[in-house]
């Protein structure tokens, strides 16, 4: 399979800082749309679903990373830290236009929806769980937690398959646009159960030559 040309070493860092640039450009777009009255129906109600889009987008292309890896050959890891980290932001936006925008910091009312909505519930509990990962997702907590850190970081996949019945269960009916999101973190949740018997797999393959080459030697 050909691959694609890769980026020089030097460029990496500023493509980094240039997908964060980028991926807050929605929300402030989305801001913009608000502050403009260019929101259609409910404006709160819009803003508040635009981030939590893109905060499930931006866990999806997290968790894409390493199976395109796999798959194709493509290494964006220097990548995926910026874009769990954009989908926490986004999360936390989505949770902090609900609390001041919509319950406009009615405490005892946004206990209420949390305890009385399971939408909200969980959403709430994806939140919970995103704190630590994007407090952890540092060079210096990689080296202090070692091997733990990546059993703490595997809780994106819990969060990811949160985020998206969050999505589903927000809505009345559920649409094509659901069906997607729940569609695409079942894909990704089912590859971590074939990942590593296909990379084994992969790996064999790609001995074999070298064995039968040494056999006939």
């Amino acid at each position: 399979m050909p691959r694609l040309p890769s980026l020089p070493k030097r460029y990496h860092s500023a493509s980094v800082w240039g997908l964060y640039g980028l991926g807050l450009l929605p929300a402030a777009y989305a801001f913009y749309l608000g502050a403009t009255g260019r929101l259609p129906g409910n404006p709160v109600k819009e803003f508040e679903h635009l981030l939590g889009l893109w905060a499930l987008r931006f866990l999806v292309a997290t968790l894409a990373i390493s199976p395109i890896r796999d798959l194709f050959g493509i290494n964006w890891l220097r990548y995926r830290r910026a874009l769990g980290l954009l989908a926490f932001y986004y999360v936390l936006m989505h949770f902090l236009a609900y609390m001041l925008l919509d319950q406009r910091l009615n405490v005892p009312a946004i206990f209420a929806d949390i305890a009385r909505r399971p939408f909200i519930t969980i959403g709430m509990a994806a939140l919970a769980m995103l704190i630590p990962l994007a407090l952890t997702s540092n060079n210096w907590s990689i080296r202090r937690l070692g091997a733990r850190w990546n059993t703490l970081h595997r809780l994106a996949y819990v969060i990811a398959a949160a985020g998206a019945l969050h999505f589903a269960m927000a809505v009345k009916v559920v649409g094509p646009e659901q069906m997607l999101y729940l569609g695409l973190v079942a894909v990704l949740l089912s590859w971590r159960l074939v990942r590593k018997p296909y990379l084994r797999r992969k790996r064999q393959e790609a001995n074999a030559p070298a064995r039968t080459a040494a056999g006939r030697a």
